[in-house]
C-alpha cells in the first residue's frame, strides 16, 4: 500500500493534526485486511486505556543488542521508537520510575490511586513495546512530582547501582538513555546515571507536550551543560512514521485526546526539515559522545 504522508508545512500546518490521524486510520485499515487474510507478521495492539485495536508489523531484531533506560513508560516511544521501527535490534528497556500518579487531567477522575495508574502505565508500556518483542525490567522507583526540585544525589547513587547490575547481566549490549534536554528532574538523573555507566548514546527527549523540552530556555540550559561533549545525529523514519503513531497510541493515558498523537510527529517532520542533507520528510535526533 503506497501511503500519502500529510506535512505541517506552510499549508499543511492547518490541517496536520486531523490529516496524519485519516492517513493513520487508512494505514490501520490496510493491516486489518493483512491481518484477517492471516498475514502472521502483522500483529493486533489494544490500547490499555481507550480499549481501541489497532495492527502493526512484528518487528524482527538484528545486530548488536540494544539496553535503552528510560525514565518512564512512554520516554523510549515517544522519543527513539522510529528508529527502531526502521532499523530493529534486539532491545531491553529498563524503566526507572514505574510508581506514578500521572495521567493526563482529563484522566484523573478515572485513575485516581497511585496502584491505578502504575498499573495501566506498565500495561501501556508493555503494549507499545510488543512490535520490537522487547525485553522489559521495571526498577520500581516514585516520580518525581510538581513542583519539581532537583533530584536527590543519594537517590542518583541507588538507581545508579541498579542499573550497573542491569549493564552487567547485558555486556553485548550498547547502552542508550535520554540526552535530558528538559528540566525534569527524573531524565536529568537517568542521564547522569547513564553517563555513569559509560553510556555514549542518547535520544533527544520529546518529555513535555508544551514545549517538547524545545523552548529557548530548555535548549539554553541543555547547550551549557553539554557544551561540545555530544555531537548532534539524524535517523530518517518517515517510512515507519504511522506505525509510530501506533504505538503512540497504546500511551493514551498520557496522550489524550486521540488528535493530539500528531505532536511528536510534527517534531520529527521539524527535525528532518532542518537537516542540511535531508533525505526524508520525518527524522528524530540522537546525540553521541564525541570521540576521544
Amino acid at each position: 500500500m503506497t501511503t500519502t504522508l500529510p506535512v505541517p508545512d506552510a499549508e499543511g500546518i492547518y490541517t496536520f493534526p486531523n490529516d496524519l490521524m485519516h492517513a493513520h486510520q487508512r494505514w490501520t485499515e490496510h493491516l486489518a485486511e493483512r491481518h484477517r487474510a492471516h498475514d502472521h507478521r502483522v500483529i493486533a495492539l489494544r490500547s490499555p486505556h481507550s480499549g481501541d485495536r489497532y495492527f502493526i508489523e512484528k518487528r524482527r531484531p538484528t545486530g548488536r543488542p540494544v539496553l535503552a533506560i528510560e525514565p518512564h513508560h512512554d520516554d523510549f516511544v515517544l522519543s527513539a521508537s522510529g528508529t527502531f521501527l526502521a532499523h530493529p535490534r534486539p532491545l531491553t528497556v529498563a524503566t526507572v520510575f514505574t510508581r506514578s500518579t500521572s495521567v493526563h487531567p482529563a484522566l484523573e477522575d478515572t485513575y485516581v490511586t497511585e496502584a491505578a495508574v502504575s498499573d495501566l502505565r506498565s500495561r501501556e508500556g508493555a503494549a507499545a513495546l510488543a512490535p520490537f518483542a522487547a525485553h522489559r525490567i521495571a526498577l520500581g522507583h516514585q516520580d518525581a512530582a510538581p513542583p519539581y526540585r532537583p533530584f536527590d544525589p543519594q537517590r542518583l547513587d541507588r538507581i545508579t547501582d541498579e542499573l550497573r547490575e542491569i549493564n552487567e547481566a547485558h555486556p553485548d549490549a550498547e547502552l542508550l538513555a535520554p540526552a535530558a534536554v528538559t528540566r525534569h528532574p527524573d531524565h536529568l538523573l537517568v542521564h547522569t546515571a547513564a553517563v555513569r555507566l559509560g553510556c555514549r548514546w542518547f535520544w533527544e527527549d520529546l518529555a513535555f507536550w508544551p514545549t517538547y523540552a524545545l523552548a529557548n530556555c530548555d535548549q539554553h540550559l541543555f547547550q551549557a551543560r553539554i557544551g561540545h561533549a555530544l555531537v548532534a545525529e539524524a535517523t530518517d523514519i518517515t517510512d515507519v512514521v504511522l506505525d509510530k503513531v501506533t504505538v503512540l497510541h497504546m500511551h493514551g493515558s498520557q496522550m489524550h485526546p486521540v488528535r493530539k498523537m500528531y505532536r511528536p510527529i510534527r517534531h520529527a517532520w521539524t527535525t528532518a526539515a532542518s537537516l542540511l542533507s535531508r533525505t526524508g520528510a520525518f527524522a528524530e535526533r540522537f546525540y553521541r559522545t564525541e570521540s576521544p
